[in-house]
């Protein structure tokens, strides 16, 4: 069975994105130019402020309707309010291409863009934003398409129609170039500078100091460059973290049993011919007659969902060619211990890829759910060794993306310096919604409670009554020390061929 989708390697993931960066160069050691970090030129920063969080968005338009624009236009009210938004990762659907950020990007979030009253006249590499707009890398973002697939889907006129019409996936000719496409659109594209007009374009915009050093000055309506795939900055006294999961997920045992190898293997073919079967099925189906074209949108979810199983399998069964990016991770633990021994912050807040602890039905067991949260909490408990914590968690928040829905859970003991934080899944911005588990809100782990979910938004009911909640957060950051934060989640509900705006109870934190 052919893929849709294939996965760089985590080395190769590592390598190409330093070399983007030029990692480590001369001409910025030279300097002293911390590249993880960077300041907001922002006259208006207070302590009491608001940001944006959305994730998982990169879809384009679906059947009559457009979930990203929707809830885009959701935020728009709030726009004026927020200092900046973040975002969880998945920029773009299917595989990363640059070749849809027209469409699945610049256009759904013209207003968030310098020239966004003619979006078509915005190029991916050159966009600059009038609101900071922070994301991080999400799995797709690195996707790429296999070699065979772009050789038919030049070819092969009835193929490109099954696939981008029937099954709607947004995929052409290539993919993300190993994550080059989220490089040149969000990133200082450093390797495509002038050697010689390096030292200049330093001078000029890694001009912010810090107590690590000079780094880079993002500056609204003007330059619009991250530093780095993870990266770090402080506003009003909050310290934010942004980590590129994508390199510290792959699973943590292996498989070693030949009878776990051949369970694995015998799933993997079952997935294979399920796929097979829902090909055929959205061949017969008529994309025209809206019914049908809810059914075509099911299986679009129901495709991606196999095809993300196959690639947890996939890294379970070639664990050994793996490896773990122990350079960022060691980066996260010394800087949460800087930042908790700094009498200037108050508070911190996470945000990345692949949530650790989540109910959504597909993710709650994958083995790379279980590796980040396996590895963020060794982080956790070595910051805790060296840290005087005093009853305080060692961050405020952590947001995810990665599962399709808005969800709330808190740990409660779980033994590990994870306990009693809030984490918060905003991956419900745009792309189709799953459902909850059946196997309840409380998540185990060696027979023990550790951790509940306190509020799940996805996808629900069934036929003509199928509900798809599509949502956004905003945080209000309130003053004083220790940080209080209040979470407002927004939801637009696609239902019976209609939209139903609503805010829900908000959700306060310290």
């Amino acid at each position: 069975m052919m893929r849709f989708v294939s996965e760089p390697a985590t080395a190769l993931k590592i390598q190409k994105m330093q070399q983007r960066v030029r990692w480590k160069t001369p001409a910025l050691l030279d300097r002293g130019i911390d590249q993880t970090r960077f300041v907001i030129d922002d006259p208006q920063e207070q302590s009491a402020f608001s940001f944006l969080v959305i994730g998982d968005s990169g879809s384009g338009r679906h059947s009559g309707h457009s979930p990203q624009r929707r809830i885009a236009e959701q935020m728009l009210p709030h726009k004026d309010e927020c200092r900046f938004l973040l975002h969880t990762g998945d920029v773009i659907y299917l595989v990363g291409s640059s070749e849809f950020y027209p469409q699945n990007f610049i256009d759904p979030y013209r207003e968030f863009l310098v020239g966004g009253e003619t979006p078509k006249k915005i190029n991916f590499d050159q966009m600059v934003f009038n609101l900071p707009f922070l994301p991080v890398l999400g799995n797709h973002d690195y996707y790429d398409l296999p070699v065979l697939y772009g050789v038919l889907a030049q070819m092969s006129l009835p193929l490109r129609l099954l696939l981008q019409r029937r099954i709607d996936f947004d995929i052409r000719l290539h993919g993300s170039y190993q994550g080059k496409a989220f490089a040149q659109a969000f990133l200082d594209p450093l390797w495509l500078r002038d050697p010689n007009q390096l030292a200049e374009h330093l001078d000029r915009h890694y001009t912010a100091e810090t107590s690590m050093g000079r780094c880079l000055k993002y500056e609204p309506s003007s330059f619009t460059r991250l530093p780095n795939r993870y990266y770090t900055f402080r506003y009003g006294g909050i310290d934010f973290f942004a980590l590129d999961s994508n390199t510290f997920n792959e699973p943590i045992v292996a498989s070693n049993s030949q009878a776990e190898r051949q369970k694995l293997r015998d799933r993997r073919i079952q997935i294979d011919q399920e796929i097979q079967h829902l090909l055929e099925e959205v061949a017969r189906l008529d994309v025209n007659q809206p019914e049908q074209s809810d059914q075509a949108d099911d299986i679009r979810v129901k495709l991606q969902q196999l095809e993300e199983i196959q690639l947890d399998i996939d890294k379970q069964l070639n664990l050994g060619e793996s490896v773990t990016d122990y350079e960022q991770l060691d980066w996260l633990r010394d800087r949460l211990i800087e930042s908790l021994n700094s009498h200037e912050v108050r508070g911190r807040i996470i945000y990345f890829h692949h949530p650790p602890y989540v109910t959504e039905a597909t993710k709650w067991y994958q083995a790379q759910t279980y590796a980040v949260r396996y590895r963020l909490r060794q982080v956790f408990d070595d910051v805790a060794k060296v840290v005087s914590l005093n009853g305080r968690s060692i961050v405020d928040l952590v947001l995810n993306g990665h599962a399709h829905c808005f969800e709330y859970l808190r740990t409660v003991n779980t033994g590990h310096a994870d306990s009693n934080i809030n984490w918060v899944i905003c991956g419900g911005s745009g792309y189709s919604l799953r459902r909850q588990r059946e196997e309840g809100t409380e998540i185990e782990e060696d027979d023990r409670i550790v951790a509940k979910s306190q509020l799940f938004v996805g996808r629900s009911g069934q036929g003509t009554s199928k509900k798809r909640p599509y949502s956004f957060l905003r945080i209000d950051v309130m003053e004083g020390n220790p940080v209080k934060l209040i979470l407002r989640p927004y939801v637009s509900e696609w239902s019976r061929r209609q939209w139903h705006e609503q805010a829900l109870d908000p959700i306060v934190i310290g």
